[in-house]
């Protein structure tokens, strides 16, 4: 059974409901996150201060595996907020599933909706013609994005813009939500079997919650890696 969501609208446009208060809880989670984390810092770092550094450095270590050193510090806040918001948001939805009377979903992971993961990587492939223009010139951009290596490429590489928006999205849309599906699948099993199938869906549930969360915190990596991979693309001149 599809999942209805809390809907609104403001005049003419309506919103899913479901999906903003979700975006904006996880927004709330990492800003907490990052506010805890770093307060009282100490030049001997421990507990809480120990992992947001250590997110700190595995995120610069992605950033400066595509960039060049040069323009690893220019990006790598970028890095860091993409890879938080993105985990919280993948994640968040394995923690609960909370359905009112009238079947809505009120709470489920905000990337598990293709509109938030279009989105993300429509602002993704903007930020990147957006800092190519100005790292290169508007000029040298356009030479560097579609006339090189040679100029009868420039149709594809038009296409691939849309493809790059097109791939970014729907690779973390299907995982997250497949994910959450099938959640939802091994659930209604115990619902329409009873109490005596409980020994076995009980192990199901928690070895594909586990499994979820770790295809969460992959594709936060690959979401960032990606993200990384097209800014060098626009922002390095080709030779």
């Amino acid at each position: 059974m599809e999942d209805k969501s809390l809907m609104f609208h403001i005049g003419p446009i309506w919103f899913d409901g479901t999906v903003a208060m979700m975006t904006i809880i996880s927004c709330i989670i990492v800003f907490l996150v990052v506010f805890i984390c770093t307060r009282n810092l100490q030049m001997k770092p421990k507990g809480k201060q120990n992992f947001i550094e250590w997110v700190i450095d595995f995120v610069r270590g992605i950033v400066a595996d595509n960039l060049p050193g040069s323009q690893v510090n220019n990006f790598h806040l970028l890095g860091v907020t993409m890879f938080l918001f993105v985990f919280v948001a993948n994640e968040i939805g394995l923690v609960t599933k909370i359905v009112t009377t009238d079947d809505i979903t009120l709470w489920k992971s905000p990337t598990a909706d293709p509109f938030v993961t279009l989105t993300l990587a429509l602002m993704v492939i903007s930020l990147t013609h957006f800092f190519g223009i100005k790292s290169l010139g508007f000029k040298n951009y356009l030479i560097n994005s579609y006339l090189k290596p040679v100029g009868f490429l420039l149709p594809l590489k038009i296409i691939e813009e849309f493809t790059n928006v097109i791939t970014l999205g729907l690779r973390l849309y299907g995982n997250i939500f497949a994910g959450e599906v099938l959640l939802g699948l091994i659930a209604n099993m115990f619902i329409s079997l009873g109490w005596w199938s409980l020994p076995i869906v009980m192990p199901l549930e928690m070895i594909w919650i586990g499994f979820s969360l770790f295809i969460g915190a992959i594709q936060a990596y690959v979401f960032v890696t990606l993200t990384m991979v097209f800014m060098s693309h626009k922002i390095v001149a080709e030779h």
